[in-house]
């Protein structure tokens, strides 16, 4: 219900949502830091422009099987999550233009979505190119250029 936005998005239901998002992430995140936490360390230098889970498992010596098995579902899990919570919101509002005839809110929509699609879609590639490359050690420089992309477009 884009249109009734003020009336469903009330203080209330803003911390509901906040307090229910960090809950999950920091549950998830925990349980990924533990499994890491738990591998000794047999090599010291990360091969990346920042240090992230799986750059982390490639400094053990130990089998990361557990490790890459939970990441990969958590990966896949919030991909499609995220990609479903928005593909379903975009309908939502794209059904409110159609049945809207106001060509100035269909316009300022648009806009705004559009936006944040293309912003959206440039994580979402990147994001997984950089998963899929830490999976083939030769394309290392192309992960390192998916990884600045994935940082510094979006904020851009």
């Amino acid at each position: 219900n884009p249109l009734r936005y003020s009336i469903i998005m009330t203080n209330k239901m803003i911390i509901r949502l906040s307090v229910s998002a960090w809950g999950v992430a920091i549950v998830l995140v925990g349980i990924l830091l533990g499994l890491t936490i738990r591998l000794s360390r047999c090599r010291s230098t990360i091969l990346n422009p920042f240090c992230d889970n799986a750059s982390l498992f490639k400094l053990s010596c130990e089998s990361v099987f557990i490790n890459n098995v939970y990441g990969l579902t958590f990966t896949i899990v919030l991909f499609i999550s995220s990609i479903g919570s928005i593909a379903l919101t975009y309908m939502k509002i794209a059904a409110e233009c159609f049945i809207s005839k106001n060509k100035a809110v269909n316009s300022k929509a648009l806009k705004t979505c559009s936006t944040h699609l293309t912003v959206y879609l440039i994580m979402l590639i990147s994001g997984s190119i950089i998963i899929i490359l830490h999976r083939f050690p030769h394309y290392s420089d192309y992960r390192k250029v998916a990884a600045l992309l994935f940082h510094i477009i979006p904020g851009s």
